[in-house]
């Protein structure tokens, strides 16, 4: 099981305040390592990290906007002042918007695409900076199963998430020579709080479960051993690859 051991690994978990990005940062941390709890929310991460805390885990603090360059790259420069290495990089943070594309404008296009898509790059190009040099780095991101196929009125997401999986596979083209392992996990239907009013419409609910041969939803906390398994050695030689958790949905017609 030491392929699968994180100790002395630094892991930076973008939007891990909550919700999916929570679920694997607390599964790196059982794994032994250090975690950066992150988020715009200042004391939605600071609580976050105290009950992290509480649970004996290593953990440290980092509310800044992924959106936003500047603040990107003052939280590296921040780390770097403070000797924090960041090794293991899970790039989750997203929103969603449903609504038809005739009646979306274009900021609100953005919006989705800043949030799922470039803040990815934006964070995975800071990281790398570092993890090229001292040869080592695991840069994970969060696609979907729009990485793969469409839903009406989810556009952009569905764009933001099929340029994840090939984002990943760029990353991986650049940086594998250095030492770096970029690959993707792909959620089905997960209950979060994103997915609330999926979860309470009776006839959405349904669905997913006669959609899905699992027949049910998927937990957060079942990202986790994929999401440790890419961030450790055991997955050294694995590169570029999107792995779809989604109960077999995209299995079957």
């Amino acid at each position: 099981m030491s392929l699968f051991d994180l100790t002395g690994r630094t892991a930076l978990v973008t939007g891990s305040s909550r919700g999916l990005g929570r679920a694997m940062l607390e599964g790196l941390a059982e794994a032994g390592a250090t975690v950066i709890v992150n988020g715009v929310n200042k004391e939605r991460v600071s609580t976050t990290a105290a009950e992290l805390r509480a649970k004996g885990h290593k953990v440290h603090e980092a509310a800044f906007d992924v959106t936003d360059d500047a603040s990107v790259v003052a939280a590296f420069n921040q780390f770097d002042a403070e000797g924090i290495d960041v090794d293991i990089l899970i790039n989750n943070a997203g929103i969603q918007l449903r609504k038809p594309m005739v009646e979306m404008s274009t900021d609100e296009w953005n919006k989705v695409i800043d949030t799922n898509l470039t803040s990815a790059f934006v964070t995975g190009r800071e990281a790398a900076k570092r993890m090229i040099p001292r040869g080592y780095g695991k840069v994970i991101n969060i696609g979907s199963l729009t990485s793969e196929v469409a839903r009406a009125t989810v556009a952009p997401y569905t764009a933001a998430k099929g340029g994840i999986k090939l984002l990943t596979r760029s990353m991986a083209a650049e940086w594998a020579a250095s030492g770096i392992q970029a690959n993707a996990i792909g959620p089905g239907y997960m209950i979060t709080e994103m997915n609330k009013a999926l979860l309470e419409n009776e006839a959405f609910d349904s669905w997913v479960k006669g959609r899905t041969p699992s027949a049910r939803w998927g937990h957060p906390k079942e990202l986790v051993g994929t999401a440790v398994y890419l961030a450790s050695s055991a997955s050294n030689y694995v590169n570029g690859q999107i792995i779809y958790v989604d109960g077999g949905m995209l299995a079957v017609l």
